[in-house]
């Protein structure tokens, strides 16, 4: 019997020496012909599998680039995975969300476990670990009314079993349009900074779920539609309850903070762990994006957990707020709320 270990590596560079019992595999959309059209072509309304294996193994790499003529076709073509099989999706995310930027956008950004890359973003990279013990789908739906040609990578390994104590990869899609603000007319400083939510009634919701596991990030996309109104989008608090607190676990201190950024920025930045991948210019009016993951501090759950964020503080503005969530948990997980229609989904114009 092999004394080298059988689970998946941790991905640093220090690990890259360790042996293991894995084999490299990977499902691509290469053309079967020998000739040079590498893509799947999917119809309005067709959904396939990228990748449908049994047994046990892990997804280290998925690398995609879609070509659609239809306006905001990101927001439309939707990405499901399941492992184990799960009897409902552990994600279920529209692609351009999934990979880090919302509002049917792209743009090169680089962060540690997701990246936009030239030309124009166009290339989406993903290099969350996804384990599975017991057999793994991916698909793509297109629910665009037009064609999609998509192109591929899963790279992917199997292996002879999985270690007991892994959790599998989820992530979750959300959407508030608009938020719920009182604000209008008040007087920002005297009236408005003064009030308490103190047991963050009313945030936006990033993430519900349960079972144990642990939190890894988040992208976060503000549409601030109304200037006149709401010149700034940010001081709302990061509020994050665990294993049914009725109060946060962890309270945090404004928008942009906990974001890793400061003092209301106007400056793109995208690093290994948080980044504002797209400012719109002229003070914050309309598209937001930014993201933050908790690679090196992940948020343990051992029944549930709840991350909310207040739309100003104390909730007082109203803007449109969408999100992608990541996580990691023991299955089965609890139902998903249900997808909105891509009608709902769709970016303000």
């Amino acid at each position: 019997m092999s004394s080298r270990p059988i689970g998946i590596g941790f991905g640093s560079l220090a690990d890259l020496a360790r042996l293991r019992e894995a084999r490299r595999r990977r499902a691509s959309s290469f053309d079967r012909s020998g000739g040079n059209a590498d893509f799947w072509r999917f119809e309005a309304g067709q959904r396939r599998r990228l990748l449908e294996v049994e047994g046990a193994g892990c997804v280290r790499h998925l690398w995609i680039t879609i070509e659609c003529p239809e306006r905001f076709c990101l927001r439309s073509i939707v990405l499901r995975m399941w492992w184990d099989q799960a009897t409902t999706p552990c994600v279920e995310v529209p692609v351009g969300d999934f990979f880090g930027m919302g509002f049917g956008m792209t743009k090169c950004f680089a962060s540690l476990p997701l990246q936009m890359s030239p030309q124009d973003g166009k290339a989406f990279n993903c290099y969350f670990a996804m384990p599975f013990a017991n057999g793994a789908i991916i698909e793509i739906d297109n629910e665009t009314a037009s064609w999609a040609n998509v192109y591929f990578y899963v790279d992917y390994e199997e292996l002879d079993r999985l270690e007991d104590v892994l959790g599998r990869f989820h992530a979750q899609w959300r959407r508030e349009n608009p938020t719920q603000g009182w604000g209008d007319g008040m007087d920002l400083i005297r009236e408005i900074w003064k009030a308490p939510n103190l047991e963050g009634r009313g945030n936006y919701v990033i993430l519900e779920a349960q079972g144990r596991g642990h939190y890894v990030g988040c992208n976060l996309n503000i549409d601030q539609f109304e200037p006149q109104k709401n010149p700034w989008y940010g001081e709302g608090d990061d509020m994050i309850f665990i294993d049914g607190d009725q109060m946060p676990t962890l309270h945090g201190t404004g928008t942009e903070d906990y974001f890793g950024m400061a003092w209301c920025p106007t400056q793109e930045f995208h690093g290994p762990y948080h980044g504002l991948t797209h400012y719109p210019g002229e003070k914050w009016f309309r598209r937001n994006s930014m993201y933050r993951f908790h690679i090196e501090d992940p948020v343990h759950f051992q029944n549930s957990i709840r991350v909310t964020i207040e739309h100003g503080h104390a909730n007082c503005l109203a803007n449109d707020y969408s999100s992608t969530a990541y996580w990691y948990q023991t299955e089965p997980h609890a139902t998903p709320p249900k997808l909105p229609s891509k009608e709902d989904r769709r970016p303000r114009e």
